[in-house]
């Protein structure tokens, strides 16, 4: 049973179904012992920082999903879940992250591109992820964000893409994954990202 977690942060029904195209069951929920009996865990995310850490608080859920973390149950951030797993944002100054990685979350520099990226983007896939068996260099993937990833320890650094700015896009460290695209709207190379995922042992 593959969980979502379910903090009204938006997006969750695309992701629900693509789950379910894959041939997974999934639950939408909040309730701490259902996140804790799911074989992987899901945190997606559209939003802000600041709203969605009062909201991820409120809810109880910060213990949760370092419960979750911390018994080896595989866990997947997408998007503002990704930037939700460090440990700040400057998009929220002062607001806690939860803190499952070191980094901080930065916003684009002033350029001649508009902010947010919106659209297809490339990946450079680097550091041998597991989210990224069997994915071309170069593939294109949605991106939907005004703020980027700096990683602390760029050795959890799977995927970077260019925006302005070299990025993050996705990391990995131990049963901890994260994604700053959307897998459930990237096609058939997002449904493969996904795939990796709900597939690991």
């Amino acid at each position: 049973m593959i969980a979502i977690i379910d903090y009204d942060a938006g997006n969750i029904k695309s992701v629900e179904k693509a789950i379910e195209f894959l041939g997974h069951e999934c639950i939408v929920t909040r309730d701490r012992e259902e996140l804790l009996k799911a074989d992987k865990v899901i945190l997606p995310g559209v939003g802000a920082f600041g709203d969605a850490m009062e909201k991820v608080n409120n809810y109880g859920l910060v213990d949760v999903i370092h419960e979750i973390v911390d018994k080896g149950t595989p866990f997947l951030g997408i998007c503002l879940g990704l930037q939700l797993i460090f440990d700040e944002s400057e998009e929220a100054p002062g607001v806690k992250g939860l803190g499952l990685l070191r980094g901080k979350i930065v916003k684009f520099p002033e350029g001649e591109l508009k902010v947010p990226q919106i659209g297809w983007n490339s990946l450079h896939l680097i550091n041998d992820g597991k989210l990224f068996k069997n994915i071309k260099e170069g593939s294109y993937v949605y991106f939907v964000h005004s703020y980027y990833l700096k990683a602390e320890d760029e050795s959890v650094v799977k995927a970077t893409s260019e925006y302005m700015t070299t990025f993050h896009a996705s990391v990995e460290s131990g049963n901890v994954f994260a994604c700053q695209f959307h897998p459930e709207k990237s096609s058939d190379v997002g449904l493969a990202i996904l795939k990796n995922f709900l597939e690991m042992d």
